[in-house]
């Protein structure tokens, strides 16, 4: 089994990520002791750093790490895609980051997205026969991507981790941890 001690994770947003959703996964993976790198358009407007997205208005600025367009997936074992309605709706127009999304599910490394943010998997296909849950509002484009769309706070399916909303990132990012442990998850494909 892997050492999350030794991990590297890629978490992939740009500006409207909602701001729980990428900062408290961030540093719980930080504190576990994985390596945390955060990845964004090259095309976002500041140059270092992505604003958040707090409840009802624009949140705080993150750095950025690195560009998405210079991003090598099999450096990283498992990709956080943070929600927020803005953040994964922007995203899903940037086929660089599709591209990363797609390396990501082919390898069988472990893909947990939040919130709004399966559109993202619903983007690529990966949504097809699998369990997975969104927030409410997005069910029903879960669902007619075929999904089996359940209301639980943490859904896996063959190391692809979904959760509804803020109030499951303590479940979220404990499961991502776990799955990091277990390795890859063969057998899937976007």
């Amino acid at each position: 089994m892997p050492d999350i001690k030794a991990a590297k994770i890629l978490i992939m947003a740009t500006d409207g990520f909602e701001q729980s959703e990428l900062e408290v996964p961030k540093a719980k993976l930080a504190e576990a002791g994985a390596q945390v790198t955060v990845a964004a358009p090259r095309s976002r407007q500041t140059p270092a750093s992505i604003r958040g997205w707090d409840q009802t208005d624009w949140g705080r600025l993150v750095p950025v790490d690195a560009d998405i367009e210079s991003v090598d997936p099999a450096a990283y074992d498992a990709l956080v895609l943070p929600g927020g309605q803005i953040n994964p709706d922007k995203l899903r127009l940037e086929p660089k980051a599709l591209d990363v999304l797609r390396s990501f599910l082919g390898s069988g490394k472990v893909v947990a997205a939040i919130c709004h943010a399966p559109w993202l998997l619903v983007e690529v296909g990966a949504a097809k026969g699998r369990r997975m849950t969104s927030y409410a509002s997005i069910k029903t484009d879960v669902v007619n991507a075929g999904a089996d769309w359940r209301d639980e706070a943490v859904v896996t399916d063959k190391g692809i981790i979904t959760s509804r909303n803020p109030g499951d990132l303590d479940a979220f990012s404990a499961k991502i941890i776990e799955e990091v442990t277990e390795g890859r998850h063969d057998g899937r494909a976007a």
